[in-house]
Formats: C-alpha cells, structure tokens, sequence
C-alpha cells in the first residue's frame, strides 16, 4: 500500500484570479507560482464565495455557507456550527497530523477556535484580520503576538513569513507521518502594510491601484517559493499535494464604475471585484500538483468550487470518514488525473450577506455550465460574454426559469435554519474565561423567531450557553486586558492608526459612561461606572442556559454602547 499523501493548501486573502502574472496580469511579479503553475494541474473555472468566512467554511465543511452557519464575516454569523465535520476532522481521523497558520475566521471561542475543530497545531491571528477588535490589541503585521493553540506569544517579523515559518517547522517535526497543512494567509487583506522593498516596484506607475497591495502579494510568491524549496530539501514534494487558490475576488488590483467594469488596474477581463455576485468576485486560481499521483501540468475547464475540495481530497487521499456527511460539493478527483468527467448539469449556488439580518433569496449569483444568473434576474452566458455586459434575461426567459426554479428549491432547504445562531459556551473546562467581544454581537431576540433578526439598536449582545450551573464572573470593558486602559479613556494619539482597526472613532473613543448593564437569563444587573474604572464586574449564580447576554454601558443622558469586551469566568464556589 502506497503512503498517504501529505497535503499542503496555501489560501491567500482578497487575492483574485486576475492577481498573478500566470493569469495575465501585465504588471505583478510573482514568479514562484508562475512557475509552480505551469508544473501544475490548472483548474480555470473554479469558484468560491464572494466574501471570505463564507468561503472559509465552505472549503472546511465541503457544504454551502447557508448550510454550515457560517454566512457573514461578523456579527456572530462567521461561525461554523458545532455539529459541523471539517477538513481537519477527517484528515486526523485518519492519522494526519494537523496544523493551521494564519486565519481562521470561523469562531473564537471555544468549541468554535480552529484547535477545537480538529487542528492539532495552530499558529493564528484572531478575528478576520490583524488588528481587528478580536486580536492582540497593536498587531500591525510585523513583530505581531499571535496564538498558539489559544495561548499568546510574541513573533519577530512580517505576518506572512511567520506564517510559513511555522508551518514549515510543523512540517519538519510531523515528517515522520502523513500531514495536513493549511497556511491561510491574511495578506494581502487590507491594510495594506509591506515592506517598501516588495511594494517600491510598483510604485509611479499610472494603471496600478495599490502599489502596497501588490507588494504584499510578491511577498506572498517568495514565501510560497520557500516553502517548495524546502519541500525538495526534506524529500517531501514528490507526495504532497500542494494547492494554491485565494478566497474571493481580489480587493486591491482595479477600480471599478458603479457598474462593476474596470477603470484602472487589471482585472482579467472579469466585472467586478471582492464582494460582487458577478465573476470577478468568486472566480479564483486553482493550481494543484502532485507527482507521485500523477496531477501535473494540464488544464481542467469544468465547472468546480470551494465545496468540491473536502471530497476530493477524500478521493484523492483514500480517507475515511469520522461519520456520515452530506456534501454540497462533488469530487473532481478524476478530472485532475485526466479523465474526463460531467459537470454541466450541476449547478453551483453563490450566497452570503453583509448585514445583520440573514440572506436574502435572491442576492445570489446561479451557475450553471456557461449561464450565470445574478440576483435572480441578469443572465449572462460565459463564453460568448466573459465581461458579463450583455443580459440575455429577456432572450433566454428558459434559462432564467430553469436556474430560478433550481435555486428555489435550493433556497427552501437551507432557508429554515439560517437563523439559528452558534452561542459561545460559559464556564467549559476546555476555555475558561471565555472572552466575548465586539465582532460577535447580535440582535438582542427572542431564541424563537425564526424569521426576525432586528437590526442591532445597540451592540452588546451575544448568543451564549452555559451547560452546567454554576458561579460565574463577567467583567466588562471598553479596552482589553492587554491594554488595561479605563472605560472611558482614550488611547494615545499616536496610536489611533492601529486603534482604528480595533474600533477607536468617533464617538465611540468619547463616550461618558455613568453605568454598566448587564442582563443574562432572567438576571439585569447595574453598577456605576468611576473614571478609573478599567472593568466593571458582576458576579452571579447561574442555571443551565441557552439564549441571550446583554452587556452595555451608559451615559448620563441614557446613550448605550456595548462592552466591546466581556470576559466570562466560571469559578469553582
């Protein structure tokens, strides 16, 4: 029997198909995966979600985003649900060593964190970027405190060397058997933060958008050329399957019209960009290669996505499942070996939102073959309009209510549940405190309305759950307990550059609270607030409890902000 192959996946953040010189772009060096590229096995029609949780999920989970939970980058909706098997599940099920670096982005807090979801190692940032209100309060890409499996420690260096750093150093120490490897990188998200070096060369010129932008990506092809150079150094790369893709569409290589055409930067020919229903916002690169299977250097045309990866990977790999799934995605194992499969009768499903309340059914993009169907009503046929500047609603009224009816059907059996909410767990052994904070807010509703998700009055809310009753401490503040500032201080100025990425503006840095609230099950609890407050702290006596925590503070005209940050501590009595 022939050893497991080793798997490698290098996904790169707001980096779209048309970000490499192997795809055309006249202006952008990256040389390492050009030339990994050409030695690979090149997917030219795949597809992921236009945001990038969504796409996370998807890829983890080989099911929709409205189907594993995690629909949104925020708001307690980027989350994947607890009963979810991941790619990391199944490949440790089968005796795979485990390891993540860089972005996670599908849940901090336990049983949500990616060591939880069956990663063994984890090496990661927080939240949906560096520097959000999630992460190590003053990340800013270089000399950075990242997590090690939960636990925090500082780094030297640029945020994308670290990351393949460390996996390069997992992958050294686990050689001995078969791994999983997922560098998830968060470049080149915004801010665009690189060294001068790598963005200087595109500096002064009239057609680049993002100088910085494209510097952060060259950054990236260095870094993926040192992880094939190191693969060759330890004997590794004949059997590792090795992927390059990105998320979603890129954020920083055009300007678009309202329309979503380009008017500055290259796009690939693609309208729109990150975020967009039309091409440009979910078409990605999908190189892969692995000699001693045979995937090398030829060109796949089918129709594929992120939800086809987990069960190709099945395919390609021998694995086991830990349990039976029901998978979104098809396997497309055979077409990377060469042989030819059908893919023209699936149709693929494009849908996540940007808001608090849940997706609506017809913000979609539909495809099918050569049709797209974007928001249930403009139909474009991809090969004679790649631009997507030519409706055929109105020639093609068969198509339109062919791909209608097909994502009805769709719709109605995912839209039931996309209210549920993941909550955080209290007190568990397995994370205790527990630290909420502002990117997993929501609506303060009933745990019942399943067709109601107001929009957020004020923030300070969360979905939670405590499973055994208990004693428990719930400390509220503005700053987190790295910063350890008052309640209503204000950060030094020369700070507010970084700060800003945490949610310091406006009148959030000036407001005055008088009181803090807090509200938990059939419990509300209000102290007052000093100006040398760094916390405000409640204890109290808790039943077993699922639903909503309430946690805000008050000014003396009766303006609410919510506790940016709540630490919850279960304590022994």
């Amino acid at each position: 029997m022939k050893p497991y192959p080793n798997v490698i996946l290098v996904m790169t953040d707001d980096q779209g198909y048309a970000d490499l010189g192997c795809t055309g772009n006249p202006w952008l060096k990256t040389p390492c995966i050009d030339a990994f590229s050409q030695r690979a096995v090149r997917c030219h029609d795949f597809h992921v979600s236009p945001l990038c949780t969504p796409t996370r999920g998807a890829l983890m989970t080989g099911r929709y985003p409205l189907r594993n939970g995690a629909w949104a980058t925020a708001w307690g909706r980027s989350i994947l649900k607890r009963g979810e098997v991941t790619m990391a599940d199944v490949f440790r099920h089968n005796g795979y060593a485990t390891g993540l670096f860089g972005k996670w982005h599908l849940g901090d807090t336990y049983p949500y964190r990616p060591q939880d979801r069956g990663f063994d190692k984890v090496v990661a940032h927080k939240g949906g970027g560096i520097g959000q209100v999630p992460d190590y309060w003053g990340n800013n890409y270089f000399d950075d405190t990242y997590f090690h499996n939960g636990e925090p420690q500082t780094h030297e260096g640029y945020c994308t060397d670290i990351w393949f750093d460390e996996a390069m150093a997992f992958i050294n120490d686990v050689k001995d058997k078969p791994f999983f490897a997922f560098i998830s990188t968060n470049a080149p998200h915004t801010p665009y933060f690189v060294e001068s070096k790598y963005a200087e060369q595109y500096r002064h010129h009239p057609e680049i958008v993002e100088p910085e932008f494209y510097g952060m990506i060259s950054n990236i092809d260095e870094n993926f050329g040192r992880l094939e150079s190191f693969l060759k150094s330890q004997n590794l790369l004949d059997n590792t399957i090795l992927i390059f893709m990105t998320d979603n569409g890129s954020s920083g290589g055009a300007k678009l019209d309202a329309d979503g055409f380009v008017t500055a930067g290259y796009n690939a020919g693609m309208r729109g960009m990150k975020a967009s229903y039309y091409e440009g916002g979910h078409r990605v690169p999908f190189f892969l290669s692995c000699p001693a299977l045979g995937l090398q250097n030829h060109d796949v045309n089918e129709l594929l996505s992120h939800v086809d990866v987990l069960p190709t990977f099945i395919d390609l790999c021998g694995l086991e499942l830990p349990q039976a799934i029901h998978f979104d995605g098809l396997s497309f194992a055979a077409s990377l070996k060469g042989e030819t499969q059908d893919f023209k009768k699936r149709t693929l499903f494009m849908q996540n939102t940007q808001s608090m309340t849940p997706p609506e059914k017809w913000k979609c993009a539909v495809l099918k073959d050569k049709w797209r169907l974007i928001k249930g009503k403009e139909l474009y046929d991809l090969q004679a309009d790649p631009e997507q500047r030519h409706d055929l609603s109105k020639k093609r009224p068969d198509i339109v209510a062919q791909l209608r009816l097909a994502h009805t059907s769709f719709w109605e059996e995912v839209s039931p549940a996309l209210h549920e909410p993941c909550p955080h767990l209290l007190g568990d052994a397995a994370e205790n405190p527990t630290r909420l904070d502002a990117m997993d807010v929501m609506g303060d509703i009933a745990w019942d309305q399943p067709h109601i998700l107001e929009a957020l009055k004020t923030t300070g809310s969360w979905a939670v759950e405590v499973e055994q009753a208990g004693h428990f401490r719930f400390s509220l503040r503005r700053w987190p307990e790295e910063l350890d500032l008052p309640i209503i201080a204000i950060p030094q100025a020369e700070n507010l550059a970084i700060n800003k990425r945490h949610g310091v503006s406006g009148k959030h840095i000036l407001l005055k609270a008088t009181k803090a609230n807090l509200k938990i099950a059939d419990k509300s609890l209000t102290r007052a607030v000093s100006k040398f407050d760094r916390e405000i702290v409640f204890e109290l006596e808790l039943s077993p409890f699922t639903g909503w925590l309430s946690a805000t503070f008050e000014d003396a005209e009766g303006e609410t902000q919510g506790a940016y940050y709540v630490y919850v501590e279960g304590l022994e009595r």
